[in-house]
């Protein structure tokens, strides 16, 4: 296989999240022989915008970009200045360390547009490039694709006292190997955990006196449950230079329609960035920029009720899990949860197959996010109830498929 094809090859899209599999094997069936279909069809790979909507002037900003014209539609390529200034302004305050609205932050089409932006503006050919497991399925990819070397950081979520289980030795280890960047998300995606402040703070002196660049994703840093305290990896004393914090409202917003991402931090990295996004998409889409001015500014109480919603769903996704005998990590923050399978009879991408053709569930598999091959990662943003049905249809499966002694 050439090069070319490898690196391609690295950015296989069959079991990636939310990927069109809408239409399931067990929808098919169901067309053409008319079985009845094993419930209402939940997808977990991704969030149900129909049951936690926008906020609701989200519409109302696009229309007005729209009615703007050429000026909102064809803006400076980092993005408007006056939305730039409005968020430097807003995340400053939430992340509690300064941020440029000329030189310090760019819109993307995207959190996911960010991410390869930051990376591809850090990581070259060849560099060793430190990566939690688990952590996000697109940062191990994103890292092949671009030529460089992966130096896996374990984390052991499961058995946490505090935080989120980092093994900081071998993230110390990874560093004086040569590793150029670390990027991880906080909260994790998948299994909710939230740093500790020892854990930051530890990560920003490790990379200050090794000289890393530090990509950190803090997507759902908004969403957190029972009081949980965070602390931003920028704030924690890591030199502006060495980090970038990337950030949107695509999920817990749900405003992933709009494809709305924003990073901020390293001037020379984010000039970096608007000169990749200058040949690779212009700008994030000039009216949908505009919908980032309701973000921070939601109506009274409705990240609260948002929050007290996913709290809800999610404790009771862990009671039907817990009682399963599945190992789960209870998620601190954001719309995720990880939990350990039985020993199967099938493999688990297999397992995970069958649950779309006879559970009518599509679940992420672990392996997308490390060698976590008996997990599976849902994401809870839906429907409580139809949530929770399929929860227990996953539960039924597994009795059905687990190894017997």
């Amino acid at each position: 296989m050439s090069s070319l094809a490898n690196k391609f090859a690295a950015l296989s899209t069959d079991n990636a999240p939310g990927q069109e599999v809408r239409r399931s094997d067990a929808d098919i069936r169901a067309l053409m022989i008319g079985e009845p279909l094993p419930g209402r069809a939940v997808d977990f790979s991704h969030g149900d915008v129909d049951a936690f909507p926008p906020p609701p002037d989200a519409m109302e900003r696009f229309a007005e970009a729209v009615r703007i014209g050429g000026r909102q539609a064809y803006t400076e390529y980092r993005g408007s200045a006056d939305i730039r200034a409005e968020l430097a302004r807003q995340l400053e305050a939430f992340t509690g360390a300064p941020v440029s609205a000329v030189s310090g932050i760019i819109l993307t089409p995207g959190t996911q547009g960010a991410l390869f932006l930051a990376m591809a503006a850090t990581v070259a050919a060849g560099d060793k490039v430190a990566i939690v497991q688990p952590d996000y399925f697109a940062n191990r990819k994103l890292v092949q694709f671009l030529g460089g070397e992966v130096v896996p950081v374990a984390m052991d979520y499961l058995c946490a006292d505090e935080g989120a289980g980092l093994d900081l030795s071998a993230l110390e280890a990874a560093f004086a190997s040569g590793a150029k960047v670390f990027v991880f998300s906080n909260p994790n995606n998948p299994t909710g955990a939230v740093y500790s402040q020892h854990e930051i703070g530890r990560i920003a002196e490790l990379a200050t006196r090794y000289g890393v660049t530090v990509v950190a994703d803090q997507l759902y840093s908004r969403l957190r449950y029972d009081g949980e305290t965070y602390s931003h990896i920028r704030a924690s004393g890591l030199p502006e230079a060495q980090c970038v914090t990337i950030m949107g409202p695509s999920k817990t917003e749900s405003l992933s329609g709009y494809r709305l991402g924003v990073a901020f931090g390293a001037p020379s990295i984010i000039d970096r960035m608007e000169k990749l996004q200058a040949i690779v998409s212009l700008r994030a889409a000039g009216y949908n920029q505009a919908v980032l001015r309701c973000w921070f500014a939601e109506p009274a109480d409705w990240m609260a009720q948002r929050m007290s919603e996913h709290q809800r769903i999610r404790d009771d996704l862990l009671a039907i899990f817990a009682e399963a005998g599945f190992p789960t990590r209870r998620p601190q923050a954001g719309s995720y949860v990880f939990p350990t399978l039985p020993a199967l009879r099938v493999a688990p991408l297999d397992f995970v197959r069958l649950l779309r053709q006879q559970a009518n569930v599509i679940v992420t598999p672990g392996t997308e996010f490390g060698p976590h091959p008996h997990s599976i990662r849902l994401n809870f943003s839906q429907d409580r109830s139809a949530a929770l049905d399929a929860a227990r249809r996953i539960v039924e499966m597994v009795e059905q498929y687990k190894t017997r002694e």
